[in-house]
């Protein structure tokens, strides 16, 4: 088995839960010492990712909001956080068929955290069935695939502003979806987001690692370049309110904490 090209060939795969459930076999069928085609070059194919025919995309501002206090309204909920968990198993992925040349452990750490999105998104997918509805029955928006389209040519910036980024702001957002999951009465969903929440903050710390690694070895200053990425490719500014404890644990700097909140210039 070659994991970059087998990685390459579930990013294609159409069928959302065909996609998890071989994001999840390959990861298992890893083995301790295992080698990976590290420096092989592979084509990348005309179009990317594969995707079913629904959800239909639409603009982010165009994704309709809804009380989680009804059940329809949980649902869309629900189904706006698979989408975003769906779309991870394509990052993770890509990340690990599109950039050669790296250590062995990169390769692995992405294709745990596709295996664990896949996880994540199959979860949420049966807990949606018990709400009457499933994944591709409310739009979604395509803003994560966006910025790894616009970070493929950049490992970098793809480990800047994918996992320690867009990403990343899941350890914000999710303790206050869990509350208000939590008022209306569905344990269920917070006991998936506890595992969310728990997974994420090591994806989070991969993306981290590997962003400080990278910019070692090409002579960067993590804070520095961040900003220059930042700019260079149209990231969305973050506001608070942040997670600290859940960044600070995901390995932020308290200089990167500090120019979140405005106080790092």
């Amino acid at each position: 088995m070659k994991p970059r090209h087998r990685a390459l060939e579930i990013l294609l795969l159409a069928d959302p839960m065909e996609k998890a459930g071989a994001a999840r076999a390959l990861f298992e069928a890893l083995r301790p010492g295992s080698g990976f085609d590290a420096d092989a070059a592979i084509d990348e194919p005309a179009v990317l990712p594969g995707r079913p025919a629904r959800p239909p995309l639409v603009p982010p501002s165009d994704v309709p909001r809804r009380s989680p206090f009804t059940r329809e309204g949980r649902a869309a909920l629900l189904h706006a956080i698979a989408h975003i968990e769906f779309n991870a198993i394509n990052l993770a992925l890509d990340a690990a068929w599109r950039f050669a040349g790296m250590p062995d452990e990169f390769y692995r750490d992405w294709l745990q955290v596709a295996a664990e999105e896949a996880l994540h998104f199959t979860l949420l997918c049966e807990h949606l069935r018990t709400l009457g509805a499933d994944y591709g029955d409310f739009p979604a928006h395509d803003g994560l695939w966006l910025m790894t389209e616009r970070t493929k040519g950049d490992i970098v910036a793809r480990m800047a502003l994918v996992p320690r980024t867009l990403e990343a702001r899941g350890l914000d957002a999710t303790p206050l979806i869990q509350a208000k999951l939590a008022k209306a009465g569905d344990p269920r969903a917070v006991e998936i987001l506890d595992v969310i929440l728990r997974d994420e903050i090591g994806h989070v710390a991969i993306g981290n690692r590997w962003y400080r690694w990278l910019c070692e070895r090409e002579g960067f200053e993590p804070v520095a370049h961040y900003r220059v990425l930042v700019e260079r490719h149209q990231a969305p500014r973050l506001k608070p309110p942040f997670n600290s404890a859940a960044r600070r644990a995901a390995g932020f700097s308290e200089a990167e904490l500090d120019w979140l909140l405005g106080s790092g210039g």
